[in-house]
């Protein structure tokens, strides 16, 4: 992952952080209060300057401040850049695949080396078909359906396999995701949450 310029912070080190006026929906668009942000610069920048801390708090560095971003899901986004090619929504080509897992809704999640990252949900489709059963042959319908709706979280009997990569699918669920891959999904300052 490419390192967000810090140097403002130096001169102004005690700007207060910003909170709620960010976020990362599930197709990886930035949304300035809701609203997706259209700008080719913005969202340039935004990308650029896309960072966490060491508690799982995503936010992007503006200046001396830091914007912290409410995740719709995952804090990646992966999209299909070519038929042979998957970035993360800040651009980033992956090169690796770590883990695989597949919630109750469907969705496909992977491990990569900056985290966990969502597939676009326009993109399942062409990776549909990198299901695979022990045998390597590719997954039915009956047997995705089955890793879907499995009621504990776990190992399935499916693998991913794509580019020559080949990790085991494991079934997880959605309220699981933040804890068990350690993000933040709605950062609050510590001001708000004393508050409580």
């Amino acid at each position: 992952m490419r390192q967000p310029d810090f140097s403002a912070m130096l001169r102004w080190p005690n700007v207060p952080a910003c909170y709620g006026w960010l976020s990362l929906d599930r197709r990886g668009r930035w949304r300035l209060r809701g609203e997706a942000v259209t700008h080719a610069g913005l969202n340039d920048f935004l990308s650029r300057q896309y960072a966490h801390d060491e508690d799982g708090n995503y936010f992007v560095q503006n200046g001396p401040q830091r914007v912290f971003v409410e995740l719709e899901y995952t804090p990646w986004i992966l999209r299909l850049t070519a038929a042979d090619r998957i970035a993360t929504h800040v651009g980033q080509v992956v090169s690796e695949f770590r883990s695989a897992a597949i919630d109750e809704e469907g969705n496909l999640l992977i491990e990569i080396k900056d985290g966990i990252a969502l597939l676009c949900d326009r993109d399942l489709p062409a990776l549909r078909n990198c299901l695979r059963l022990p045998n390597g042959k590719a997954a039915d319908d009956g047997s995705v359906l089955e890793a879907i709706e499995q009621p504990v979280t776990g190992a399935t009997k499916l693998t991913l396999a794509w580019q020559g990569w080949r990790v085991p699918l494991h079934s997880v669920r959605r309220s699981e995701v933040p804890g068990r891959y350690g993000f933040i999904a709605a950062p609050q300052s510590t001001m708000a949450q004393g508050a409580l």
